[in-house]
């Protein structure tokens, strides 16, 4: 193994996703010496972009590498990851939605005895979501969403206009009595400056933007930041956080440009892989044995319980071939006079855009893909998204009889949603069949989402040191350097878009990070 302990960082963050990206734009802008670890590389811009082969699981970018393996709950026995400069915001659609004020007081009928509570309220993170909308510049209208929390300020941009598929979807939705409302989205519709605005390609939730409009990490936060000093080392794969005297004293990692394992050294280690990646990483450096809560890391795995209401329409919804990812309905978000089963919060429902042709293709075998792909422009639909309850018995764990080439052991992966995740599902799914419907559909399919795009738990924060292996400031117990920023830090899932909260978490997590100092 090379060493590079002769270079110590003041800072090594794993991951360059919302998490690692945000701490780092904290900590660079202190002037503090940072190393990022990418396991992926940068994803290239043009035109093949727009291919239909161009949605994330039929890139190289969901990588099959360091494949896990799905116990329960997935569509496939083995499932990659996303690796690639800028993270998951390289191919989300850029919905950028803050989690409810009583998001961060979670009630009963979520939690369950799971224990779950956040230790930081939406007071304290209400000035990091508009740092976190400004650093993204998010284009949003204030005021007309029913559920918004107050905000201290306005978003930096303001939306383009409306599709006419989103326009048929909020006509529908208010003939039946709803308050559809335009997502706020981290997609550029300046003209102001250099940087191309969007051309609204349908091509873009789960596409790599081909003229870089959308607002990912890749495009309008790490290049700045490459620029003041972060040093970011693409497809290098942390295999192992080495303990001593209560400290992380290294960073194993194999370098796969080089092929070879390179250790790195840093006063301060931030861990954001992922939900799944993260735990993986503590998991196999044995990490748990230290942590007072260490039973619990790699528990409480969310994900959301989502699916899709696809409307069949005899013309074709979206003539112009244009992006329409652009209508929320949060009427049924804290629950409905009208619905008893169950009772409380539900979720979200969101305009999507028609799923791509070459995925279709790929899922369905031939000669029924092709078939079904020609039926493709005739849908248009609508996702829902469920809030999950957190179950200790939803976890992923590790098998150290098989290790990969790189050195990891086999992530092993269970989950299992409620019977209130599901009921909740199927209620908002059941109000979106009939928005379809009342917008001229004239049957609905429903497609159930078995990914992990939306994961979340799994190395939570809280106040209990014996159940939360992370600590208000996500420290993680036991070890005085690391911390944990992504997604898994959540200890419960709300019914809403993670990345924002993850952002605007990250960047408070950063401030603490720099305000005590690199120890």
């Amino acid at each position: 193994m090379i060493s590079e302990k002769q270079k110590i960082y003041d800072a090594i963050i794993i991951g360059s996703g919302f998490g690692g990206a945000m701490t780092a734009h904290v900590l660079v802008n202190k002037g503090m010496k940072v190393l990022m670890l990418e396991r992926g590389d940068w994803v290239q811009r043009g035109t093949h972009n727009w291919d239909i082969n161009g949605s994330v699981d039929l890139t190289p970018h969901y990588s099959k590498e360091i494949s896990y393996k799905i116990l329960a709950g997935g569509n496939k026995p083995f499932m990659g990851a996303y690796t690639c400069v800028g993270g998951p915001s390289i191919f989300y659609g850029a919905v950028s939605l803050r989690f409810r004020k009583s998001d961060f007081v979670p009630a009963d009928e979520i939690t369950g005895s799971s224990g779950a509570n956040w230790p930081v309220k939406y007071n304290e993170m209400e000035a990091y979501y508009s740092k976190a909308e400004q650093i993204l510049d998010v284009a949003g209208i204030a005021g007309i969403d029913p559920s918004e929390p107050f905000r201290s300020s306005e978003y930096p941009q303001q939306l383009n206009g409306i599709s006419d598929t989103s326009k048929m979807i909020s006509d529908a939705a208010r003939r039946l009595h709803l308050k559809p409302f335009r997502l706020p989205l981290a997609i550029n519709y300046s003209k102001k400056g250099a940087r191309e605005e969007c051309v609204s390609s349908p091509t873009c939730d789960t596409f790599a933007c081909a003229v870089s409009a959308k607002n990912d990490l890749a495009t309008i936060v790490l290049p700045d930041l490459l620029t003041k000093g972060l040093e970011l080392k693409t497809n290098t794969i942390a295999t192992k956080l080495i303990a001593e005297s209560g400290r992380v004293s290294g960073v194993e990692c194999f370098d796969k440009g080089s092929n070879e394992s390179v250790c790195y050294t840093g006063k301060t280690i931030v861990l954001s892989a992922g939900a799944l990646a993260s735990p993986h990483l503590l998991l196999a450096s044995n990490l748990d044995g230290i942590n007072p809560a260490g039973k619990f890391i790699g528990r409480y795995l969310m994900r959301h319980c989502n699916a899709i209401a696809f409307g069949f329409f005899m013309k074709k919804p979206n003539p112009k071939n244009e992006f329409h990812k652009q209508i929320g309905i949060h009427d049924f978000y804290f629950g409905h006079p009208s619905i008893t089963n169950p009772t409380g919060k539900l979720g979200t429902i969101q305009q999507l855009q028609t799923p791509p042709v070459g995925l279709v293709h790929s899922m369905v075998p031939p000669p029924f893909g092709k078939l079904l792909g020609l039926g493709v422009p005739h849908l248009t639909g609508l996702l829902v998204m469920a809030e999950d309850q957190p179950v200790f018995e939803n976890h992923v764990a590790v098998n150290f009889d098989v290790i990969d080439k790189f050195g990891l052991p086999q992530l092993n992966v269970t989950h299992h949603h409620t019977k209130r995740d599901y009921a909740a599902r199927d209620v908002l799914l059941k109000n979106a069949s009939k928005i379809l419907k009342n917008a001229g559909a004239k049957f609905c399919y429903l497609h159930k989402i078995k990914t992990f795009s939306h994961a979340v738990g799994t190395v939570r924060m809280g106040e209990n040191s014996q159940t939360d292996p992370l600590d208000e400031n996500c420290s993680f117990r036991g070890l005085e350097n690391l911390f944990v920023v992504d997604g898994s830090f959540m200890p419960t899932s709300s019914g809403l878009n993670p990345s924002l909260t993850i952002s605007a978490n990250a960047l408070r997590v950063g401030e603490y990070i720099a305000q005590n100092g690199a120890k």
